[in-house]
This record gives C-alpha cells, sequence and structure tokens, in this order.
C-alpha cells in the first residue's frame, strides 16, 4: 500500500511540489470512501487514488492548477448522468479538498565571494531557503558561507543540472566578471525561475546583455 504521508515528507525533504487531494464527504454510491488521498506532482504522476476515471481526470487538472496558482480547491462532484456532465454514473456526489504543497521560496546566490555572502545573510534574515552556488569549492562550505542551507559546487551553466529551478526559485548572480555571467545565463534563461538578478556595475550589465544578444538571446528574455 503507498504510504502517503511518507510521499508528502519526502516532497518536503527534497523542496519539491505536490496537491494533496482527500474525499471529504460522500454522499450515496462513490467510486472511494471519505479520507481517500491521492497526491499529485509538478510532472503529472501521482500515487494513491480518489476514484480513477473521468472524476480522478477532473481532480488531477484542479490539483495542477492549484499548483500554479498556490491556492486550496473544494471540489463538489456528482455522479449520475455523464451526457449532462457528470463526471461519473456511481449515482452519488462527493466533495474534494485539494492542497498544494509548494516548498519554501529558495534564492540561489550565484558567486560566493564576500557580496554573495551579504546577498546570502540578507536572505536568511528575510526567511528564505539559501543556497549558494560556486565553481570555486573554498566558497562553498558553511565557514566560508555559513548562513548557506544548500551548495553547489559546480559551474554556473551547469546549475540547472544539479538543481530544480522552478517558480519558487529566486536566482542573483554576484560573480566575479561578466566572463562568468557571459557563459552560464544563457543555460538559466531557459529555466523556470521566477527572478533572475545581477548585482554589479552598467558597464558590466552592457557588457554582458551585448554578448547574450550576439548569442541570440531575445530581450524577451
Amino acid at each position: 500500500m503507498v504510504n502517503i504521508y511518507q510521499a508528502i515528507l519526502e516532497l518536503e525533504t527534497d523542496h519539491r511540489a505536490g496537491a494533496l487531494c482527500t474525499i471529504i464527504d460522500t454522499q450515496g454510491s462513490t467510486p472511494r470512501h471519505e479520507g481517500s488521498k491521492m497526491l499529485v506532482y509538478e510532472d503529472g504522476s501521482f500515487i494513491g487514488t480518489v476514484g480513477g476515471g473521468e472524476v480522478e481526470n477532473r481532480i488531477k487538472k484542479e490539483a495542477a492548477e492549484s499548483l500554479v496558482d498556490g491556492k486550496t480547491r473544494l471540489l463538489k462532484y456528482r455522479m449520475v448522468d455523464p451526457k449532462s456532465g457528470d463526471a461519473g454514473v456511481c449515482g452519488g456526489t462527493m466533495e474534494v479538498f485539494v492542497e498544494p504543497i509548494i516548498p519554501s521560496p529558495l534564492i540561489v546566490v550565484i558567486g560566493g565571494g564576500h557580496v554573495g555572502k551579504a546577498v546570502a545573510t540578507l536572505a536568511k534574515t528575510l526567511k528564505f531557503r539559501v543556497a549558494i552556488s560556486d565553481d570555486r569549492p573554498e566558497f562553498c562550505t558553511p565557514e566560508t558561507n555559513p548562513d548557506a542551507d544548500e551548495f553547489y559546487c559546480v559551474p554556473m551553466e551547469k546549475l540547472p543540472e544539479s538543481l530544480n529551478i522552478t517558480p519558487q526559485t529566486y536566482l542573483i548572480l554576484t560573480t566575479r566578471g561578466s566572463n562568468v555571467d557571459i557563459q552560464g545565463l544563457a543555460p538559466l534563461l531557459k529555466t523556470k525561475a521566477a527572478y533572475i538578478g545581477i548585482i554589479g556595475s552598467k558597464r558590466r550589465w552592457l557588457v554582458t546583455r551585448k554578448a547574450l544578444l550576439e548569442q541570440g538571446i531575445t530581450e524577451e528574455r
């Protein structure tokens, strides 16, 4: 038997998102009883069941939408006449509560030097989860950056391969130069990051922007 609660714990541990769907009330004949649960992941996969068939498909769709807007849902389904739009033919009704489980926002500071360290400290003060990413191992340690919760000792362009960058991820570049930004920004712009910002001089940004445009990156990106 699938352990829904263990799966939820793993979601929390791995900082991933999912939506817990629970039948909270039934009337008459329904495919599943009160308390039945289904956990829907971001990629559409799921564990558990709340009835299968059309009603479950509709609930999965609502679960996916809840992961986008972060809002709970109270759904009621009548299962009498599919021709009139009902979700089944069992003859009863059921109510389902959909609860999105969304990890706390993560700020990834790319560049673990003195500026990055200060940004990480500020982010931690604001109650964000904080990660440091730097291709220099000496900057990816709790001793160097004590406010970081996670470390990714990889080149910037390789970060998407090591970290699942989601709409709950904010990227702040405090690297050691525009050459690092130019090489690493293009892959980051293809991710689902909520925000990508660069700390540096106006000239540094102009140099970086020009190089990105020459790589074929559009202004819209």
